[in-house]
């Protein structure tokens, strides 16, 4: 559920109406303030507090399943079963094209009356198919089937798989819009990244080395692994049961009285919103600029360079590293400045990043020096994008039809990253264009086009960018000086505890 990092293609989000705090009257016995989203939905403090906590769970254990079906491990077993190059283009192009399935989803989603339960037969539905491969894997071992076979039933369960998940995310991104706070969201959604990223970070390679060194080998290996990606899955669907459930139909009451739209009405109101389409521009534009080179770099350094996979492997290594460490940095200091500023100032490097692969080589020089340091600059600077772009996400769409805004936010950038692929595979193939350099210069020239919309975008709380190193600075000396006391401020959830001695949040943008 978060954008990407550069060489990875994944593709993890209003005014929400103003949450604020009310104390119930004083002669009520067990007086505790309550979280209102509007009149109609008020959550306890100590159950927000408990919902984050287990947000932050559930998140860790999904991460190890989604790190076995994606990505190296379930290329690798594909490959085992004699997947063709088409096929594989066929496997990263499905999460792209099932994301226009997410305003039905979110259409659905805000059909019933509670989040947590549609949440567990979607998500429920999308993982439990996968434990279908396992017999495969012991009759394709046994000789009783067809590695073709089983190759076929593994394509129709990610098509499944994907199907299901498409119907759930926005809906699943509503429920928590509703019950992380407004203001502690850049802090909140900072370190659970931080977890997501750290658990990814530690479990992929030893994941790896069990496929590689199983006795029965890799295609056995890869059946283990999988069952124990579906129990973490299904331990991650019950710390749900742990999260406040949300009634979508309550979250829309403050506007039922007065809401005479029709359904299909209120699928296009998004359409009427000119500060979210504004946004939209932007994310559409930013997805097709970023995606016509995300996927070749590795490629480049596999590819052109004739690196091995093992020091391109160390490389990926050292950029999640630096998205991990800097997560919460981010977080905090967006909670103070505002999303849209951070982007733009940060985007500005991030556009930038690909002209300096132009220059490159095998020389140890860069080898162990630029390859490296090119690396960590994008786990550190994609470390912001990925965070604020969700963040501002949640602040740009409305409290009413949110689901439905959040839908078309996934399901149109989508498009366009699809398409900015097939452009940059195109523009490598052709030797008379200079390859992949030539895709590099381009899809740095579009980044920086790409943010000019994002001037346009209103958030409510942002400091203008020209104020931003006032602030800036001072948080990086702060910083430092923690470090170098051997303390550091990025204390694990001191989220809603803040909450008991301040104010009321500032309230989003209507």
């Amino acid at each position: 559920m978060l954008h990407p990092q550069e060489d990875n293609i994944l593709v993890e989000t209003s005014p929400l109406a103003p949450m604020v705090i009310e104390e119930t009257p004083d002669h009520k016995a067990l007086s505790e303030p309550l979280f209102t989203a509007n009149p109609h939905l008020k959550i306890p403090k100590r159950d927000i507090r408990q919902s984050l906590k287990a947000l932050t769970t559930e998140g860790a254990f999904a991460t190890v399943f989604y790190s076995i079906i994606g990505g190296a491990l379930l290329s690798n077993f594909l490959l085992d079963l004699g997947a063709s190059t088409v096929e594989i283009g066929l496997l990263a192009s499905i999460p792209q094209l099932t994301n226009l399935l997410q305003p039905l989803g979110a259409y659905l989603g805000d059909r019933i009356k509670s989040r947590h339960w549609y949440s567990l037969v979607i998500f429920g539905s999308s993982r439990l198919p996968w434990l279908l491969i396992v017999p495969g894997i012991w009759l394709v071992s046994s000789s009783r089937m067809q590695p073709r076979q089983l190759l076929l039933l593994t394509l129709a369960i990610i098509c499944l798989s994907n199907f299901m998940e498409a119907l759930g995310r926005a809906s699943f991104l509503s429920w928590m819009a509703v019950l992380v706070p407004d203001r502690l969201r850049g802090r909140y959604f900072g370190f659970r990244n931080s977890v997501v990223t750290f658990t990814n970070l530690v479990g992929v390679p030893v994941l790896g080395l069990a496929v590689s060194k199983w006795p029965g080998g890799s295609l056995s290996g890869f059946g283990v692994v999988l069952v124990v990606g579906v129990v973490f899955a299904t331990l991650s669907l019950i710390f749900q049961f742990w999260i406040t459930d949300v009634n979508p139909q309550l979250v829309h009451a403050a506007d039922s009285d007065t809401d005479h739209k029709s359904p299909w009405g209120k699928v296009f109101s998004f359409l009427k919103d000119g500060n979210f389409l504004r946004f939209l521009f932007y994310s559409s534009l930013w997805s097709f600029a970023v995606n016509i080179s995300a996927p070749f770099f590795n490629l480049y350094l596999l590819g052109d360079l004739n690196l091995d996979v093992s020091v391109v492997t160390l490389y990926n290594s050292l950029g999640a590293g630096a998205n991990l460490v800097m997560l919460m940095f981010w977080g905090r200091l967006a909670d103070r400045i505002g999303n849209r500023p951070l982007m733009i100032t940060v985007g500005i490097l991030v556009a930038l990043t690909p002209l300096l692969w132009l220059e490159s080589g095998t020389s140890p020089i860069f080898l162990w020096a630029w390859f490296p340091l090119l690396h960590i600059l994008g786990g550190a600077t994609w470390a912001a994008i990925d965070l604020c772009s969700g963040n501002l996400m949640m602040s740009v769409t409305p409290l009413r039809n949110q689901s439905i805004y959040f839908a078309v936010a996934a399901a149109v950038p989508g498009i366009t990253g699809a398409i900015g692929i097939t452009v940059g595979g195109y523009v490598a193939s052709v030797t008379d264009f200079g390859g992949l350099p030539t895709v590099f210069a381009l899809s740095a020239v579009l980044r920086v086009v790409a943010l000019l919309p994002l001037v346009f975008v209103h958030e409510q709380r942002a400091v203008p960018v020209s104020e931003l190193m006032r602030v800036l600075i001072p948080t990086l000396k702060r910083q430092a000086g923690a470090i170098q006391a051997g303390r550091t401020s990025l204390k694990p959830l001191p989220l809603i505890e803040e909450l008991e001695d301040e104010g009321p949040p500032a309230s989003s943008s209507t």
